[in-house]
């Protein structure tokens, strides 16, 4: 069973890279700074280096903070991983960005709770994660929106030339950007590793061990080299027209967002704070170039996402529970 999970930890690491490659390379693809396999080749260098750079925050919100491990059913977690994966999948097809972070959490309580009951859900833990994940993409909004006014004012005047500027500048900003996503969403795949590690009795207290890191670390890179084409599009062209003063503000607005929520032991959706902050961005250049209807389609995706999974994992709980008894 650890092996199980830890073969569904990798892969859905791995497809927490694919899906969310387009939050980070999207813009710079769209702007016409950077080519597509350049822009995931730096995207997916950056990503590998993060998990070393910046602590195991997240991993220990994931996996010490938000359930009780010491009752909680290595079946449990397969499943929770099982139904993430799903939904990932499900979403990626349909080409709408939703939240992995959202897939795993739901997941997670979802299966815990048919397994073991609500008492295995830490209540102070799921609220601080449900707070990061609630709070992060208002704050996107806000941050792109005041980063591109400021831009838009220290430019004021600039000639066409400008625009050369920002697409260079998006080698920087592209780097920032990956280095955060990847320090937020691999830890979460080192959590939940971590987790199973302790409830197997691996491990007599929650630590991260070094080839944890290095697993999770390789899988996500991996993942964001290949690229969710798919949702590229969406990002990178349904929202609005991108240019590269766009680009370039919604990268730093929402590669700030995103560490500081790592650094603080946040987790949030990169696929949300991303979204959010490229509409930030575009209000504060024209309210009405912002195509708002995508809005909507990604809300609905971001509603839908905890419930569903958290029936998704006990129903996987279930099937793998009969299974097991057998």
């Amino acid at each position: 069973m650890i092996l199980l999970i830890i073969a569904l930890a990798l892969t859905f690491d791995f497809l927490n890279g694919f899906h969310d490659s387009s939050n980070v390379v999207a813009t710079p693809i769209s702007s016409n700074a950077m080519r597509p396999r350049t822009a995931l080749l730096l995207a997916a260098i950056s990503e590998g280096a993060a998990p070393f750079l910046f602590g195991v925050a997240v991993a220990t919100t994931i996996g010490d903070d938000l359930l009780r491990v010491e009752v909680l059913s290595l079946q449990a977690i397969a499943a929770a991983l099982a139904s993430a994966i799903a939904w990932n999948l499900i979403t990626w097809y349909v080409g709408i960005p939703s939240s992995s972070s959202h897939a795993l959490v739901g997941g997670l309580v979802g299966a815990a709770v048919l397994a073991e009951g609500f008492d295995s859900i830490q209540v102070e833990g799921l609220i601080r994660v449900l707070a990061a994940l609630l709070l992060s993409p208002p704050l996107g909004m806000a941050a792109g929106y005041l980063t591109m006014r400021l831009v838009l004012r220290l430019v004021s005047g600039a000639g066409p030339g400008v625009n050369t500027l920002f697409r260079r500048g998006q080698i920087l900003t592209l780097t920032g950007l990956a280095l955060s996503h990847g320090t937020n969403d691999a830890q979460k795949t080192m959590g939940v590793i971590t987790m199973a590690l302790v409830a197997a009795g691996r491990l007599d207290t929650f630590h991260v061990p070094g080839w944890v890191i290095a697993a999770s670390a390789g899988a996500i890179a991996l993942g964001t080299f290949f690229g969710g084409w798919r949702l590229i599009r969406t990002l990178g062209g349904k929202i609005y027209r991108i240019r590269p003063v766009h680009a370039l503000a919604s990268q730093v607005s929402s590669g700030g967002v995103i560490l500081g929520a790592a650094l603080l032991g946040g987790p949030v959706s990169t696929t949300q704070v991303m979204s959010s902050s490229i509409m930030g961005v575009g209000a504060a250049d024209r309210v009405n170039m912002v195509r708002w209807g995508i809005l909507r389609d990604m809300a609905t995706a971001w509603v839908l996402t905890i419930p569903v999974t958290a029936v998704l994992g006990g129903i996987v709980y279930l099937l793998l529970a009969t299974v097991m008894s057998m």
